[in-house]
């Protein structure tokens, strides 16, 4: 059984390191949501039936920035905050048509899931919601990162949903204030005001994901490791560091390889939402 992971405790730090980096963390995020904002609400206003298309849009957009920021996280958890809105964005080139290419596949995957009766949709959010540190950190390859993210959250599905749950929640009700007052005001301020927010509360789920990527790390490194050794988590900060260096090298040392060998299937198994994957997904 992996380690469970502490929802509150990742939700908390999440906050920490938003407050912490807002300085580098919203240029960042102006570079990828200003256009995509843009995009989006544009498509929404145009027509309703386009709003799915606007939803993949921002889950790509999160999916890159997801994997903007997590060498920014791993630094702050080893102790440096000398980051720049520069370095986050150098730190996805090499691995920029992978994060696109996962971004639009599980994009269309949740969106599909959520079409269909809402709970496929949330199932897979979930699974694949640290697939994209896995392509910057490990680089398997685009379904191998999906199956890799099923993986690690596998044992902890709940706590990950419950982060997930927590801060969507929080963005959504912040959205619809903002926006509503927004839309009073013409459509054009509405869109500026969705471009606004997205900047703002982006960050959030993107540090959500990173965080819990180091979590669930560490968790299956712990039930992996014998006892006494060092697991990757918050608990080891010299770790994560040590795996953002040697990202592109493979899984560091600590990670169980089992996740492998399943992962090239893994794109087209993970979108099955049956009662045994759930299980091993959510349950002990």
């Amino acid at each position: 059984m992996h380690r469970r992971i502490d929802a509150g405790e990742v939700i908390r730090r999440v906050f920490d390191i938003y407050v912490d980096q807002a300085s580098v963390l919203m240029p960042a995020a102006a570079v990828v949501f200003v256009f995509t904002g843009i995009i989006s609400g544009l498509l929404v206003t145009a027509s309703a039936s386009l709003a799915l298309v606007a939803l993949i849009i921002s889950l790509v957009a999160g999916t890159l920035f997801t994997g903007m920021v997590v060498e920014l996280v791993a630094d702050v958890q080893d102790g440096r905050r000398d980051a720049s809105p520069g370095q986050l964005l150098r730190a996805a080139t090499p691995v920029l048509g992978q994060l696109l290419l996962v971004g639009i596949v599980a994009g269309i995957g949740i969106v599909i899931g959520f079409v269909l009766i809402i709970v496929p949709g949330l199932f897979l959010l979930t699974i694949w919601f640290v697939a994209a540190p896995v392509v910057v950190l490990e680089r398997p390859g685009v379904f191998a990162a999906l199956g890799r993210s099923r993986e690690l959250v596998r044992g902890n599905g709940w706590q990950v949903f419950g982060v997930i749950l927590v801060l969507y929640v929080l963005v959504g009700v912040i959205s619809f204030i903002i926006d509503g007052i927004a839309e009073s005001a013409g459509s054009g301020i509405g869109i500026v005001v969705r471009v606004v927010i997205g900047v703002l509360t982006a960050p959030l789920l993107a540090l959500a994901a990173s965080v819990l990527y180091f979590e669930l790390r560490g968790s299956a490194a712990t039930e992996a490791a014998p006892t006494g050794a060092g697991g990757l988590g918050s608990g080891s900060p010299d770790a994560e560091a040590d795996l953002a260096d040697r990202g592109a090298d493979g899984p560091a040392n600590g990670a169980p390889d089992a996740g492998a060998p399943d992962a090239a299937d893994g794109g087209a198994r993970a979108g099955d939402s049956g009662g045994s994957d759930a299980e091993r997904a959510f349950g002990a």
